[in-house]
């Protein structure tokens, strides 16, 4: 799930469970690294990863005796698209013109 999202890049954030493989092991992982594929045609990078705290999903209701159960976790990455060769060729011509 895309959670915030910029022209050059945004963070994607996924749910995992640390018991069936952690972030890296998620089933989510790898659509949220093909969805900034899709994004970032040139490629990018990421330039930070983390557990996203403060995350609550409706319907997930605290049951008497399992308050110190971790439920909802989410990973997130930041990530910023590589520009293609003809932006930053355009980019330092115009720099380079002031």
């Amino acid at each position: 799930m895309m959670r915030h999202e910029s022209e050059h890049g945004g963070v994607m954030t996924y749910s995992y469970k640390e018991d069936r493989g952690g972030h890296m092991g998620s089933e989510y992982r790898k659509p949220a690294l093909e969805a900034i594929q899709a994004k970032c045609v040139n490629g990018s990078r990421i330039l930070r990863e983390g557990e996203v705290k403060g995350y609550a999903s409706a319907g997930m209701g605290i049951i008497e005796g399992t308050e110190d159960e971790s439920r909802g976790r989410r990973w997130g990455i930041q990530f910023e698209c590589k520009e293609s060769r003809t932006e930053l060729k355009n980019e330092r011509e115009t720099v380079g013109k002031n």
